[in-house]
């Protein structure tokens, strides 16, 4: 059933082509949030060193300030539900892919010894029409990439989310990029699983309303705060408490 949907998709190519430029003429691109892609909270030793790498979700697009970010939120929750010390660093773009981030922001990261690494990657790859063989490609080398770098990372992936809750997208539109996106997520889910990453569970979008942004597609400060409370307990599913 799952391989009749895929070829539908690609069937309805001129169709997303059609409709995928109308919501490109009629959508503001928005910008990444103004502030710091790097920060730390006080606290106890030893400190959480987090990395948020992606897409401009994790560049917190969508929002006017990077400390209501997917980033700085998951940091806070971190620090809040440990009590240890938390360092975190976004490194997230716009329109990122996940061959973008292997081949060009990956190498030029430096190697600080991070303890959690948080993946927002996929939803371009989906939305751009790649393949499932060039995802697996893609997305695989930038998990053995990762892992190379950072061996004792815990490395947690939050998949596509869900196309036709964006209120940006036409019905038709958001229905032929989330047949894209389930295969994009098995895919990935398989990935993780093979190469020492952690698969989160998609994000449930309660409250389209409340938790997009005015693009109708990125997230807004209550989406990235639902977002990484959503993340908080697969990041920190080995960390003890020590608040």
């Amino acid at each position: 059933m799952q391989r009749f949907l895929a070829l539908l998709a690609w069937l309805a190519f001129p169709v997303y082509v059609w409709q995928g430029l109308g919501v490109r003429r009629r959508t503001t691109r928005m910008l990444p949030a103004q502030g710091p892609v790097m920060h730390e909270i006080s606290g106890q030793a030893p400190a959480v060193s987090l990395l948020m790498l992606g897409d401009s979700s994790a560049a917190s697009v969508g929002i006017g300030n990077s400390e209501y970010g997917l980033a700085a939120q998951l940091a806070d929750l971190i620090s809040k539900r440990t009590g240890r010390a938390v360092r975190w660093r976004a490194a997230g773009f716009n329109s990122a892919t996940s061959g973008q981030i292997r081949d060009h922001v990956l190498p030029n990261l430096s190697a600080d010894p991070w303890t959690h690494i948080v993946l927002a990657i996929g939803t371009n790859d989906t939305k751009n029409f790649h393949s499932v063989p060039r995802f697996k490609s893609d997305f695989g080398g930038l998990l053995y990439a990762l892992r190379a770098k950072w061996p004792e990372a815990r490395v947690v992936w939050s998949p596509v989310l869900e196309f036709t809750r964006a209120p940006a997208m036409p019905p038709l539109l958001g229905k032929i990029l989330e047949i894209r996106a389930a295969e994009m997520n098995r895919m990935g889910e398989r990935l993780c699983l093979e190469r020492g990453a952690v698969p989160a569970p998609r994000l449930p979008i309660t409250d389209a309303e409340a938790g997009f942004a005015s693009d109708g597609f990125h997230a807004s400060e209550a989406g990235y705060r639902a977002w990484a409370e959503h993340l908080i307990d697969l990041v920190l599913a080995k960390e003890p408490r020590l608040a």
